[in-house]
């Protein structure tokens, strides 16, 4: 079995680019405006509400569940550069975590954070995904998914975070869940809308 990889230098960019859009918005507006999310991330913290397990443990699980996933669809070319944008959001939230917030007091101001924080995720795992990687399980899932469907990206995200979101209204304010409805209905349209960006054609 060959383990060979093609690296493109032009991916890599956008994986690391994608990845560090991500961290600045996950770490200035969803850490400070309570913005919540569906998919994975939003599955563990149901998990760990009603049995007590460890987003850690259930967290790894399900990404990594994900991922066998996505390289069984998707190759291993989509495993390197889904490495690379998830490490590179590691880093690049940890040098985050080093400055104050941008926008200290965004968590009076839901509907803008809502907003904000959709735009930021939308586009930063868009460029990812654009790049051929998955800088999260969620993102592994609806690539594999819409490689095997052919239903639009942006559909895929809206189902699955729907589906967590109202299981997730068995613990968690509706008033609360409306703001973070909002962003992952516009952050999953910006990822969909992205994707349909013409490529770029190399020059001659």
């Amino acid at each position: 079995m060959s383990f060979r990889f093609h690296i493109e230098p032009r991916k890599c960019a956008l994986a690391l680019t994608g990845s560090a859009i991500q961290a600045f918005g996950l770490y200035n507006i969803h850490a400070f405006a309570g913005v919540t999310e569906g998919g994975v991330l939003g599955l563990t913290l149901l998990l760990h509400h009603w049995l007590g397990l460890s987003p850690a443990i259930s967290g790894f699980l399900l990404n990594a569940a994900c991922y066998l996933l996505g390289y069984k669809v998707l190759g291993k070319e989509f495993i390197l550069y889904s490495a690379i944008g998830g490490g590179g959001f590691s880093v690049f939230y940890a040098i985050c975590e080093q400055f104050p917030p941008v926008w200290p007091d965004i968590a009076s101001h839901p509907l803008l954070a809502a907003i904000l924080g959709a735009a930021f995720v939308g586009v930063g795992v868009g460029v990812c995904v654009r790049a051929g990687g998955a800088p999260g399980g969620d993102d592994a899932l609806a690539m594999s998914l819409n490689r095997l469907t052919r239903v639009d990206i942006q559909w895929i995200y809206l189902i699955s975070d729907l589906v967590v979101l109202a299981m997730s209204m068995s613990y968690i304010p509706l008033s609360r869940l409306a703001y973070s409805l909002l962003t992952v209905v516009l952050s999953g349209q910006i990822i969909g809308w992205m994707q349909k960006i013409p490529a770029a054609k190399p020059k001659v």
